[in-house]
């Protein structure tokens, strides 16, 4: 019996729609929906200066965070942290964060949630209102 064939998936920033809803450009690129993903999902976050991904936590992923250029801070159940460029940060699960860009430089992050939870609509728990509740919710 042959195992079956694997096929890698490559997908670009610029498929991904933007979700904004919590703020900042949230794309998540490796999905269970885009590439089949089973254990986590991968995205990125771009936030311009002043921009803020409101308060949240995860309660079945935890979430690695890495700034790739620019700076953040993220509180993080009340403590705030910074995270400079090339800098990673690892918020365990059910650790309510929000993330903040108070420099006057965009700060682009890429971000790993993992395990998945159940069901998509119970990855995230909001604690502070949405900047755009309007906007869809991402597909993951």
């Amino acid at each position: 019996m042959t195992a079956p064939t694997v096929v890698p998936k490559v997908v670009s920033l610029h498929d991904v729609p933007s979700n904004r809803r919590r703020g900042g450009d949230i794309r998540a690129l490796l999905t269970p929906t885009s590439v089949g993903a089973t254990s986590g999902f991968l995205g990125t976050l771009t936030l311009l200066p002043g921009e803020v991904v409101t308060e949240h936590w995860h309660p079945y992923s935890e979430e690695f965070l890495y700034c790739v250029n620019g700076a953040v801070s993220a509180r993080l159940d009340g403590q705030i942290v910074a995270l400079p460029g090339e800098h990673g940060l690892h918020i365990p699960i059910g650790v309510r964060h929000r993330i903040v860009n108070e420099s006057d430089a965009p700060a682009f992050l890429v971000f790993h949630l993992s395990p998945l939870a159940p069901r998509p609509d119970l990855g995230h728990v909001d604690t502070e209102a949405l900047p755009n509740p309007d906007a869809p919710l991402p597909r993951t």
